[in-house]
Order: C-alpha cells, then structure tokens, then sequence
C-alpha cells in the first residue's frame, strides 16, 4: 500500500539555461594586456625612437642655426657624412673611442670576476657588507660620483696629491692632475671602472651561485688548481652571463658622456674627447646640428656592429656546445 508521501509526485529538475556567449567581454579580455603596456610602450618610443627617428633625418638636411630658429631645413642626401668621413679628426676621435671602450670593458670585466670570485667565498656578514658597498657605489648619482672624483684630484686640497706627499712624493705638491691630456684620461677610466664594477659583480656572483658544488669538487678531485676551475668550470658554465655583461658594459663604456663633459669637456687638446663628446661639441660650440646628427648616426652605426659581432659569436658558441 503505497503512503502518502511516496504517492506525491516527484518535483521537476529544472536545468539553468545554456550561459549565452558575450562577446564584448572576450574581446576586451584579448585586448586588455595590450592596454596596460601601451602607456609603456607609447613612452618608450618618444623618449627612444622619435629622437633617433629626428636624428637621422636631420642627419640628411642642411641644418644650422638658422633652421633651428625659422625652420626650412634642406635635403642634402649623404653631404654631412661625406664631411664627416673626410675629416681627420673624425677617424682620430674612432680610434680614441675604440681604445677608451675596449680599456674600460678588459678592466671592469677582470675586476667584476675577481670581486664575483672573491664574494662567492666570504662569509654571510662579510658578503653582506661588501654587496652592500657595491651597491651603494652603483646607486650613487653619476654627476655626484664625478663631482666626488674631481675633489678628490684637485690641485691644492685633493686627497689624493695631500696623501702622495705625505708618502713623501713631494713632486705632486699643487700637481695639476686635470692640465694632461695622460692623467685626466687616466682618471675618467678610473671613474668609469669604478661605477661599472658593482653591476658586473653583483650580476656574475648571481651566476656564480647557480653552479652546482659537485662540479667544483670533480674538478679538484681530478686535480685541477683555482685558475682550471675558473676555465674549465666556470667560464663555461656562465659563458653566456659573460657575453650579455660584455655587451652591456661596451654599451655603457662606448657612450659615456657626463663624466667626461664635467671633468674636462673632451679636453685638454682633445685627449679626452670620444664620439659622443665628438658630436656634441659640433651640434652646440659650432651650431652645425647637421653634422652632430651625422657623427651621431654614425656612432649608434658603429656600437651596432660590435654587439652584433659580438652576439653573433655567442650565439655560435652557444650552438656549438
């Protein structure tokens, strides 16, 4: 006999309608990663490719002070790089640059290794404290660091000619370290190498730190000493961080402008003077804004071939291991 209860019939299952598709939506969820970076990416190239993009084209174009002030600048084709190719000073300011890139990038790289070596064998404190002078070194402003070097090399109260004579170098009393081509050259290297050492430090022990230790226990059980571990461990190992560092300081080296501006303008007689100083002597001292952008044109040219020669050698490098 059936009850009540299970005599009632059973209430309906009621599906939830098919969701409908909203188009709208997709599509600003497609669009939306777009939007965030555009701001980003409409900055960069203000700041980046419109300057290059006017350089270049002013780089084809009479343009003096004249055109700068009433504008009508005129198509002059390749005229302004067959002056500046013609000139002398041109290829003797290359040759300079070439030298000032090469001795800065040979001493920062030896130096980062070694400082990156020396790091991944100190204590926990020491490390600390050393990475903390890296850093501090890294983050000082470039105005303030050069301001700091030419107090310290200064002729009458400079640090360095007060402690050369109390070592007893009485030849450096009032020496004027800024009147010589040789010793203010040798000053902008010291300036520059000391700002660049912290990021290629810092960024090999960060290399450093992800070899595995049983390598280096290999090796020395197999006999090899510190320098065959370096070349045959280590080097290999971060072949590629060594390569990306090189290419970033020969950058960094190739278009350093401010500590050689503050120091001694390019001078004395020119000892100083690199293609970036080289282009903004002709642009501003002599107002022929044409030929700046032509040895400007020029030197992004020549920066562009040594990182491509020198990352297409990497990447064969990498393809051959």
């Amino acid at each position: 006999m059936l009850t009540a209860r299970s005599a009632a019939p059973r209430p309906a299952v009621v599906e939830p309608p098919p969701a409908v598709p909203r188009p709208r939506r997709r599509r600003l969820g497609a669009v939306w990663p777009y939007l965030l970076i555009a701001p980003t990416v409409l900055g960069a190239a203000f700041l980046l490719v419109y300057p290059l993009v006017r350089n270049t084209v002013m780089s084809f174009q009479h343009f003096g002070l004249g055109e700068l002030i009433r504008g009508g600048a005129t198509w002059v084709g390749f005229a302004n790089y067959r002056t500046v190719l013609d000139d002398p000073e041109f290829w003797t300011v290359v040759r300079r640059t070439l030298w000032w890139t090469g001795l800065n990038v040979v001493l920062i790289m030896v130096l980062g290794t070694l400082v990156a070596l020396m790091l991944n064998r100190l204590g926990r404190r020491m490390r600390l404290a050393v990475m903390s002078g890296l850093v501090l070194t890294w983050a000082t402003p470039v105005i303030a660091a050069t301001t700091i070097f030419q107090w310290l090399f200064q002729s009458r109260f400079g640090v360095v000619n007060w402690t050369l004579v109390k070592l007893g170098f009485d030849s450096y009393r009032d020496y004027t370290w800024f009147a010589h081509g040789g010793s203010t050259f040798a000053i902008l290297v010291v300036l520059v190498v000391w700002q660049s050492v912290p990021f290629a430090a810092l960024t090999l022990y960060g290399g450093l730190t992800t070899i595995p230790v049983e390598l280096y226990e290999s090796a020395r059980i197999d006999g090899a000493g510190a320098w065959q571990s370096f070349r045959l461990v280590t080097f290999p190992m971060l072949r590629p961080l060594f390569a990306l560092v090189t290419s970033l300081e020969v950058i960094w080296c190739f278009k350093a402008f401010t500590q050689i501006w503050v120091i001694s303008e390019g001078g004395p007689n020119g000892a100083t003077t690199t293609l970036p100083v080289y282009a903004f002597q002709i642009a501003q001292s002599l107002h022929k804004y044409d030929l700046g952008a032509a040895v400007s044109t020029l030197t992004v040219l020549i920066l562009l071939a040594a990182l491509v020669f020198n990352l297409r050698r990497m990447f064969r490098q990498e393809g051959a291991l």
